[in-house]
């Protein structure tokens, strides 16, 4: 193709003295029609057919009358920063290009026409050019609270990580996580919720100096990105102003809503000098402030990750341990005080890892209920439980521990039907324990399916009684067949005499006051009564005279693997009491 050939308007003769055939009029006239404009170029570079279309948008690019292919070119060089071999090539090679002026951009496209030389189709985008431009900036904005979103955060922190290799300058990685912010969530309805996010958007935006970033990286995460700092000092105030701001009461819609925050902070470039390990480690200091107890900050140390590499590889050990059998249940019998017999068994999880030999429950259960592998344990614990309980040779009952996330689950009534049939247990042997925990999240759902195993025959106690705020609530709610004292109250009573305790008790009288009243209670409402924890014959003695129907604990027995447990029940001389503390 020339590289200076006249654009000639299609009125004109495809010859430079010649009229216009019949046949180019007549083309043009029919590709006015064309919402696109056309442009037919003979192989001597002249224009032999040029649309209305075609006109009008070359004279918006400043290109009206018959300008050349050059200036064309340098229109379109000017727009796109390629050299003139570069953009005849592209063209060439039917390629697209975008020729801008003047606010206006065009499209250009080329279409070899074999025998007549080439075709250019002009289209105007300008108004999609706009759009793009719009919707590439809302891509990296969060639509509620406007702030940069994830997309846009990587790339400023990206910046700062660049200009920390020029110079001395670093940067901070807060990473802000809402306590509370759920409960809000569910309670009050997700305009609130979205209210409150806004809110808390505001503050963040009002302490960050101008060029720090808040963004919003989804739920009620958000991170804000010191840029400059000098020192760990600016970070550790930032953070101190984040938790006490963001801590403030709100009031949205009438409501006063109390929340906090707990901040993750990371340092460049002593932890991390690429944005992915900087994140991970701010993510891993978050995890720990919330362990400390939420509304506090911590900054990341390299132990963190340790412990977090650590905790990853009891979580793939875990996932693996029910395929290969790893897990196993202890029994923890019961004595009732009237008759000095036993009347129960609670059924408690161990864990024989190959190698890390047992791991305690207080290790792997709380790491199962958050992965959620909790629910398949669980339904493992069920099975097993009534199994064994099926081939004791007294009918006593079995005590099973059920966890919130497996009420949650809509197949534990289905579960434990299953369970207690496939081991031909009578529904009246299976004792549920829940805690306070599981009326807690979804109170109407729960009592419905604490109903229903009632409606079975299944025996429901509550677990830990009298540490929660509203277990008398509960009492009232559902008739539970048993109350379980938590250990605490019973270790309180071989607590010395002396001033200390609520209203100038000591913690011995505290212990053996709480015993005493939920004793009463117990019977006044016609359930069982079990004191946990008991290891001493004074602590027995004690709990006797204050009316509890019957104790759990090491000077009862210790918790038995299931084959010592048949054979202490299996003895002909079988004693009330199994032994004292091992």
């Amino acid at each position: 193709m020339p590289t200076e050939p006249h654009l000639v308007p299609a009125r004109a003769s495809a010859h430079a003295d010649g009229p216009e055939p019949d046949a180019p009029k007549r083309l043009a006239r029919g590709l006015d029609a064309v919402r696109h404009g056309v442009l037919l170029i003979d192989p001597r570079g002249r224009v032999t057919v040029s649309t209305a279309p075609a006109r009008a948008l070359l004279g918006r690019l400043g290109l009206g009358g018959a300008p050349t292919l050059r200036r064309l070119l340098r229109l379109a060089r000017a727009g796109s920063g390629l050299p003139a071999r570069e953009i005849v090539a592209r063209l060439r090679g039917q390629a697209v290009l975008d020729v801008a002026s003047d606010g206006h951009s065009v499209q250009v496209e080329l279409h070899p026409v074999p025998g007549e030389g080439v075709a250019l189709v002009l289209e105007e985008v300008s108004a999609r050019r706009a759009a793009e431009t719009r919707a590439h900036a809302l891509a990296r904005l969060d639509p509620l609270t406007g702030l940069p979103n994830r997309l846009q955060l990587r790339e400023h922190l990206d910046v700062a990580l660049a200009r920390l290799e020029r110079t001395d300058e670093g940067c901070a990685v807060l990473l802000v996580d809402l306590d509370r912010f759920k409960p809000v969530n569910d309670t009050l309805g997700h305009p609130v919720g979205d209210a409150l996010l806004q809110k808390v958007a505001d503050r963040l935006r009002a302490i960050v100096r101008p060029g720090d970033t808040v963004a919003r990286i989804g739920g009620d995460e958000f991170v804000v990105l010191q840029a400059g700092t000098a020192e760990p000092g600016e970070a550790q105030a930032l953070a101190r102003r984040i938790v006490d701001l963001v801590g403030r009461t709100y009031m949205i819609e009438g409501q006063l809503l109390s929340i906090g925050a707990s901040v993750g902070v990371a340092v460049a470039p002593a932890d991390g000098g690429e944005a992915d390990k900087l994140l991970k480690n701010a993510d891993l200091a978050l995890y720990r402030a919330k362990l400390d107890g939420r509304g506090t900050f911590r900054f990341f140390e390299p132990a963190m990750d340790a412990r977090m590499q650590a905790r990853r590889r009891l979580e793939l050990d875990m996932r693996q341990a029910l395929a290969r059998r790893e897990f196993q249940l202890h029994y923890q019998p019961q004595l009732n005080l009237a008759d000095e017999q036993l009347v129960g068994c609670e059924a408690l999880i161990r864990w024989r890892h190959p190698e890390r030999g047992l791991v305690s429950p207080l290790d792997f259960i709380p790491l199962a209920e958050e992965i959620g592998l909790i629910v398949p344990i669980g339904e493992w614990v069920l099975r097993q439980a009534c199994r064994d309980a099926a081939s004791w040779p007294q009918p006593l009952s079995v005590a099973v521990n059920v966890s919130p996330a497996q009420f949650k689950s809509d197949r534990l009534v289905e579960t434990i039907v299953s369970a207690l049939a496939n081991a031909g247990l009578p529904a009246a042997r299976l004792e549920i324990e829940i805690t306070e925990g599981v009326l807690l999240q979804n109170n109407d759902k729960t009592l419905h399916t604490l109903h229903r195993l009632r409606d079975l025959g299944v025996r429901v106690s509550m677990d830990d009684f009298g540490t929660g705020y509203s277990s008398l609530s509960y009492l009232r709610a559902f008739p539970f067949d048993k109350i379980k004292i938590d250990r605490s109250f019973v270790s309180d009573m071989d607590a010395k005499d002396g001033p200390g305790g609520k209203d100038g008790l000591s913690p011995k009288a505290d212990g053996e006051a709480i015993i005493r009243a939920i004793a009463g209670l117990g019977r006044s409402l016609g359930m069982t009564t079990v004191a946990e924890g008991v290891e001493t014959p004074e602590q027995l003695r004690r709990i006797r005279a204050e009316g509890c129907t019957d104790v759990q604990g090491y000077l009862i027995s210790k918790p038995l693997p299931a084959d010592d447990l048949l054979r202490l029940l299996s003895a002909p001389d079988r004693p009330a009491r199994t032994g004292a503390p091992s």
